[in-house]
């Protein structure tokens, strides 16, 4: 695609307009006092939103980037923790002792990402501390002795995924919420949401459980941590992190790949769990996916069209899973723009740029004419359908200029 083509700037002014529009805080703001660039979802700020903003936010400056990635070091807590969600006056709304309080920790790349492009070169020496302090405290809590990492099923950003085995009941093995350290509205959130969600698990399955996706995204936040030591020139620091992402990618390939469908799969009582989400293909971006037979067996996953090769792509669970949904019913198969740029990504980086390609353009071209067929972006799409998911927020500028912006200018342009 030719970056100065009229679809592109058709589509890049149509998110401008949207997003300039989203731009929240300043002066009269409770508590985030500086404007920032927010996915203006319900009126908190998402940490992986925002990160994965960055990801095309990136190429536009003049957009308050920054300041929204710093608003997450503003409230970082005196553990390094930092929470997936924040209420407007600076609160947590989610207990930070509980793995749904954690979101994919990808603001290292973030930073990276922002560095790439001549943000502030000062960003990486300022906020590396926090990057680190911020690992080692998920590590503290979520790692375990088999060196995988345990997680939320609302708490990985896939929120009524199921990721529990199939036929599972709750059985008073997770992790319990101290509502009392959540924001007021907490309960009546998870009530209203969580709580109807059939045998999800999304707050009691967690601590028997090992995430594919976490700890591939730990190993991910370890390989940036090590580049940004590198650009610092803290070599030993950088040795001791590539050596943490090496223990990390050699468990996923211990415990979780499934030799005989050619899968990663998460675990549940240190068995294989039968669902293929797209959570699995973080171990491309990882290096956990590094054997060239591996690699092999993920792409024909994404081509497959009984699996994840769907006319839309890609969804975020296998059409082979029976809670598969064609209309999306958000992640039982809806298509995701940030986890569409982390599989092109995941694909770039393990050489498989010809594959990540022939996706991408299906990506730009199905949500240009939904574009075309609504006037507005949307929050996730159909996998079967030039159509929006169901359920799906429009004018969401957002992470979805992800595949317009993002993905268009890194895997179509000539």
């Amino acid at each position: 695609m030719n970056k100065n083509s009229p679809f592109r700037k058709e589509l890049e002014d149509a998110v401008l307009a949207i997003a300039r529009r989203k731009i929240s805080g300043g002066a009269e703001a409770p508590f985030f006092k500086r404007p920032y660039l927010d996915a203006a979802f319900n009126g908190n700020i998402f940490f992986w939103d925002t990160c994965f903003i960055a990801g095309w936010a990136k190429y536009h400056p003049e957009l308050p980037i920054a300041e929204a990635l710093d608003n997450f070091y503003l409230v970082q807590g005196a553990d390094g923790h930092i929470c997936r969600e924040y209420a407007p006056d600076g609160r947590e709304i989610w207990d930070p002792g509980h793995p749904i309080s954690v979101n994919p920790p990808i603001l290292a790349w973030a930073e990276l990402e922002l560095h790439g492009q001549g943000f502030d070169p000062g960003r990486l020496a300022r906020n590396y501390p926090a990057l680190c302090r911020f690992h080692r405290s998920l590590e503290a809590k979520f790692r375990n002795g088999d060196g995988l990492f345990h997680s939320d099923s609302h708490g990985s950003g896939m929120d009524n995924l199921l990721r529990c085995p199939r036929g599972w009941k709750p059985d008073a093995e997770g992790i319990a919420l101290d509502g009392s350290r959540c924001h007021p509205d907490f309960y009546s959130f998870v009530c209203g949401f969580l709580f109807r969600e059939e045998l999800n698990g999304s707050v009691v399955w967690n601590r028997q459980g090992r995430s594919v996706d976490f700890s591939a995204q730990m190993a991910f936040d370890a390989l940036n941590l090590a580049e940004i030591a590198k650009k610092l020139g803290l070599l030993k620091e950088e040795a001791s992190w590539r050596r943490e992402v090496d223990e990390i990618n050699e468990a996923i390939n211990r415990f979780c790949w499934n030799p005989e469908t050619g899968f990663y799969n998460d675990l549940g009582y240190g068995r294989r769990i039968d669902r293929e989400h797209i959570g699995m293909f973080w171990t491309l971006w990882s290096g956990a996916a590094c054997e060239r037979s591996i690699v092999q067996k993920l792409v024909a996953a994404l081509e497959d069209p009984s699996r994840f090769g769907r006319p839309f792509p890609v969804p975020s669970l296998s059409a082979s899973d029976p809670d598969y949904r064609p209309w999306g019913d958000y992640w039982r198969g809806g298509v995701w723009p940030p986890t569409n740029y982390m599989v092109l990504r995941g694909l770039a980086a393990v050489g498989e740029q010809d594959v990540a390609r022939r996706l991408a353009r299906k990506m730009v071209d199905g949500v240009h004419e939904v574009f075309e067929r609504t006037g507005t972006f949307w929050e996730n799409y159909s996998p079967e359908f030039a159509a929006f998911g169901n359920p799906s927020r429009p004018d969401f500028c957002g992470w979805t200029p992800l595949i317009p912006i993002a993905i268009a200018r890194e895997f179509l342009e000539e």
